[in-house]
Parts: structure tokens; C-alpha cells; sequence
């Protein structure tokens, strides 16, 4: 028994020395990053008020790598962000803030509905903030991992914002990377860009309804937005059309697209001026293609991915009654909306498959879930939630 005792032990000083490692790292990080926060404006005071028992979490660093704007299929990005049940909850959200809207839309002449948008893609108008405290996670991501010298201004920036009394400590909780609030802002942004819309004297993302939707004109307007323009819109290519002049960033006049033959997809003519406009292909020449404008790079740059740009764009449009897109997305399997991604995991979890809570959220228990079933049907083993799995689950199960 000796020998396995004497595994054990080494096992057991080695975890405990592991521990201890990412410790020590972090409390000389936090001695590095108490000198840069003085340095910016925060007392050594303020600092070891605010950080006072902070440890790190390293489970954020695994989020470090992935961001589904850039992973997931377009299909399936904007099925779970723009749906029926997202445009319903919109236009109650923005009758029941009419007139915050409003005042906020004409102060900083941008669309009210971009700004719903926004907020509807962010936080779902307030209900997924996010349940990870700043300070932990952004203290975490400023000593461990790549792009610490970006998550050291975020940390310095939080330290910022709860030493203005803005927001308590308490209630500064958001995403793994610190995104915070109804409109989802980074720390940096909040100080650039933040406005009081309810004349308290505070700036509140979290728990201030019109701070939030001001704050998000707000950078709207910043980036550019031009009030009584479009963000673009969707547009036919005609046969053969050559594609390598495609690019968000290539604009050109729209008397050059309108001359290689590129029609507006409603019918309608291109616009007789010589606005400039980038052909955005995000499925490829076979897909939706849309001439894109200023107002498209202003969204753009509040997360700086098409497919999100795209994702308000088009919502905001749902919430003026424009339908969905008139070129299907090149698929078989065109992704789910949030009802049916509930319904696939009810299913699912009918079948005896430990799903957790039926939210629509697509989280590590559903994909082995999905992977299995995939396997047991004979298709692709993938784990991505589809409307051939959820077709052919719906079907009871043989026997029965």
C-alpha cells in the first residue's frame, strides 16, 4: 500500500502546487496592474479597495478563442437572432418605450429601430445580461492567455466606472470578456460613450432602460450613422456575375453596380445617385447578396463582425415590417429559431438525454445530445442543431 500512498501524495503536493501557480501569477499581476491603473488615474486607495479578494477564474480563458459571429453558419447565426419571437418582443419593447426612443433617436439623429435592434441582439431587451462579475473575469484575461494588454485597459476602465459610483460592484456583471448592460458595453466604450438618458446624474447600463438606449444612439451617432439613409439592402446578381469585386469595405458608386447589372431584389430600382455601396456576399455569390452603406459600417462597428452587422440590420428592418430575404441561404438545412431549438431539446430531453433547462440555448449538454442522435440516424456527426434533425425527431421513436 506504500507505493500507491506515495502516488497519491505526489499526485495530491502537485494539484496544490498547480493551484498555486496561477495564484501567485495573478497577485503579481495585480501589484503591475495597481501601477498602471495610478498611472491612468486610479488611487493605490480606489485599487485595493476594488480589487480586495479578487481571484481569478480561469474557466473564462476558454471562451478566449471562440466567438460564433465568426464560427457559426450565417444560416444559423441569424435564425437564432432574428425570429418571429424576436420581432414580436421588439415592437412591444418599442411601443412601451416610445417616447424614451424617440427622444434619444432625435438627440442623436439616428433609427430608433436599429437602437431596438441593438438592444434586442444584445441582451435580449434586457434579460440574458451575462452573470460574470468585470472585475473577476477582466482581471483574469488581463494575466493569463493572449490580448492581456487589451483586457488590462478594459480592467483599468472598470476599475473607472465603479470608482465614479456609475454602477455598484455588486450589480457590474456581464459576459465572460465584459461586455455589460441592456446594450452590452465594453468598459472603454462605456467612458467614451455612456450618456445619463434619465437625468439621475448617473450613467446606468444595467439598470436604467433609457441610459441604455441613449448610450447606444449615442455611439450609433459616433460611427457615423447618417440619419434618413439606409443600411443598404438585399439585391440580385445576374448570371455569371464576377464576384472578386465583392467586400463590405470595396465601395463604389451605385452607377457602377447598377451598370454590371445588380437590381435591388424587391423589384426596385437602385437609387439614382452615385452613393457609394460594398456588395456584401456572406454565403458566397450562391447566397443573399446586399449592397451595403454608410449606416452598415456604423453598426458594424459596434461588434465588429458582418454577420452581427447584418443580424440588427435585418432586424431593424423586421421591425418595420420588411420580411425575410428573398434569396434562400444556400443550404439543405437551414438552421432554427429559438422556439424550435426549445422544441429540439424537449425533444431531446423526452428521449433521456440530460439536457438541463430547455432555454434554446445550444450548450455543451444538447450537442452530445445532438451528436448522439445524429450518429443514431445515419447523419453527419457534427453536433449542429438543424431542421433535418428536428424533422426527423419529431417522428415518434420506433416501437411506439
Amino acid at each position: 500500500m506504500k507505493p500507491v500512498c506515495f502516488a497519491f501524495s505526489l499526485t495530491l503536493i502537485s494539484s496544490v502546487a498547480a493551484a498555486q501557480v496561477p495564484a501567485e501569477r495573478f497577485s503579481s499581476c495585480m501589484t503591475t496592474l495597481r501601477g498602471d491603473a495610478a498611472s491612468k488615474g486610479v488611487s493605490g486607495a480606489s485599487f485595493d479597495r476594488l480589487t480586495s479578494g479578487l481571484t481569478p477564474d480561469m474557466s473564462v480563458l476558454e471562451f478566449l478563442d471562440y466567438q460564433p459571429e465568426f464560427r457559426t453558419p450565417i444560416w444559423d447565426y441569424l435564425a437564432g437572432l432574428v425570429d418571429d419571437e424576436r420581432v414580436a418582443d421588439a415592437l412591444a419593447m418599442r411601443e412601451k418605450w416610445a417616447t424614451t426612443l424617440a427622444s434619444a433617436a432625435n438627440r442623436y439623429q439616428v433609427d430608433a429601430d436599429t437602437v431596438v435592434a441593438v438592444w434586442g441582439v444584445e441582451s435580449n431587451f434586457g434579460r440574458n445580461f451575462g452573470k460574470r462579475p468585470l472585475l473577476t473575469s477582466l482581471g483574469t484575461l488581463s494575466c493569463f492567455g493572449r490580448r492581456q494588454a487589451y483586457f488590462r485597459g478594459e480592467f483599468i476602465s472598470t476599475l473607472k466606472i465603479l470608482d465614479s459610483g456609475d454602477i455598484t460592484p455588486e450589480r457590474l456583471v456581464g459576459s465572460w470578456a465584459g461586455a455589460f448592460g441592456h446594450t452590452q458595453f465594453m468598459p472603454s466604450t462605456f467612458l467614451r460613450l455612456a450618456v445619463d438618458g434619465d437625468g439621475d446624474g448617473k450613467r446606468d447600463l444595467m439598470d436604467s432602460v433609457p441610459d441604455a438606449l441613449a448610450s447606444t444612439a449615442n455611439f450609433l451617432h459616433r460611427a457615423g450613422w447618417r440619419q434618413g439613409e439606409p443600411w443598404g439592402y438585399e439585391v440580385s446578381l445576374p448570371a455569371g456575375f464576377d464576384s472578386s469585386v465583392a467586400g463590405r469595405s470595396n465601395k463604389r458608386p451605385l452607377s457602377y453596380w447598377n451598370g454590371r447589372g445588380v437590381r435591388r431584389a424587391d423589384g426596385q430600382a437602385l437609387a439614382a445617385s452615385d452613393a457609394a455601396a460594398g456588395l456584401l456576399l456572406p454565403a458566397g455569390p450562391r447566397g443573399p447578396a446586399f449592397l451595403v452603406f454608410r449606416n452598415f459600417d456604423a453598426i458594424y462597428g459596434y461588434n465588429a463582425a458582418e454577420s452581427y452587422a447584418l443580424a440588427i440590420a435585418h432586424l431593424a428592418d423586421r421591425i418595420k415590417g420588411s420580411k425575410g430575404f428573398v434569396t434562400p441561404w444556400p443550404t439543405d438545412d437551414p438552421g432554427l429559431s429559438r422556439q424550435e431549438r426549445r422544441e429540439l431539446q424537449t425533444l431531446l430531453a423526452s428521449r433521456g438525454y440530460p439536457i438541463g433547462e430547455i432555454d434554446g440555448m445550444i450548450g455543451a449538454n444538447s450537442r452530445q445530445a445532438i451528436q448522439a442522435e445524429q450518429k443514431r440516424l445515419g447523419m453527419a456527426v457534427d453536433g449542429r442543431p438543424g431542421q433535418q434533425l428536428l424533422t426527423a425527431l419529431r417522428a415518434p421513436p420506433a416501437g411506439r
